[in-house]
């Protein structure tokens, strides 16, 4: 069973950013600069962890999981947003 994540960073150095930003794009969609919603299994959360596991500096970097439940059954993505327009990222974003 699938369940919906948003996986949240805070990366002190730019190398490490743009690679988790690399491997997150693996595993779902990018809704803003650190924000990715991600559908995943046990077994994909478990291999995204390690994978990012592996790229952050456990002392200076962070990354937040918030698990939001079950994705069958929510019906459409809602987001709402609080100041400028949430729009859907369809282009690949490129980050520098």
């Amino acid at each position: 069973m699938r369940s919906s994540y948003l996986v949240c960073y805070d990366i002190a150095d730019d190398k490490r950013l743009r690679k988790v930003f690399q491997a997150m794009r693996g595993y779902g969609d990018h809704l803003q600069f650190s924000i990715f919603e991600c559908q995943m299994t046990p077994e994909d959360l478990v291999r995204c962890r390690e994978e990012l596991r592996g790229i952050i500096h456990h002392r200076e970097d962070q990354v937040l999981f918030v698990n939001l439940g079950p994705s069958e059954g929510r019906g459409e993505r809602v987001i709402t947003a609080l100041g400028k327009p949430y729009t859907q990222i369809d282009a690949p974003c490129i980050v520098v």
